[in-house]
């Protein structure tokens, strides 16, 4: 679900900020042989899901509502997903100048935030990270395997917080109680 909402987010995006491309000409498949868009046309093919582990921690955030209780959880998992992003036109012109105001809009946005972040991913600010050496080992082996020619591509990654524990609320220690046990010998 998560992917899903991911998706959505920047179909939302794209949309707000390149309009003269209809929302049905944003795709998320695979640029293989058989793909084959309406044009104009964006692709964002999602290549790689990895944890970011220079995000992680091991912190428990803690919730104080002033009832008494606590309620804590441990920080949520920073996930990267990473986009090929490319554009369909017809001719290298036209796809240069579509894939050029695509990464414009996206530079713009280097945190995808407010209302524009879909389902789950609601309230979240989503750092992005353009133009960054790509996860594919090669790119001329990617179009080969896909069977398609290659093209002008951008890589986009996004960073997403998935929750994966389960909160637990306890009381709130207000005064500490020390006690000394003794052991009968």
């Amino acid at each position: 679900m998560m992917l899903d909402d991911l998706d959505r987010t920047l179909r939302a995006v794209i949309g707000a900020l390149v309009t003269d491309l209809p929302a049905d000409h944003l795709h998320f498949e695979p640029p293989d042989a058989d793909f084959t868009p309406v044009v104009p046309a964006v692709n964002l093919f999602l290549y790689d899901v990895r944890e970011n582990r220079q995000l992680r921690s091991n912190d428990w955030d803690l919730d104080r509502p002033g009832n008494g209780q606590v309620t804590r959880r441990r920080a949520p998992r920073r996930v990267d997903c990473s986009y090929l992003i490319t554009a369909w036109a017809g001719d290298p012109l036209s796809e240069h100048l579509l894939l050029g105001r695509v990464l414009r809009a996206l530079l713009g946005s280097p945190v995808i935030a407010g209302d524009a972040p879909q389902g789950e991913l609601a309230g979240q600010q989503l750092p992005t990270s353009l133009l960054q050496p790509t996860l594919l080992q090669g790119i001329g082996e990617f179009w080969q395997a896909m069977g398609n020619k290659p093209r002008a591509a951008v890589h986009l990654t996004v960073t997403v917080a998935i929750d994966t524990a389960t909160p637990s609320t306890v009381p709130e220690v207000r005064e500490p109680t020390i006690r000394i046990v003794s052991k009968e010998p």
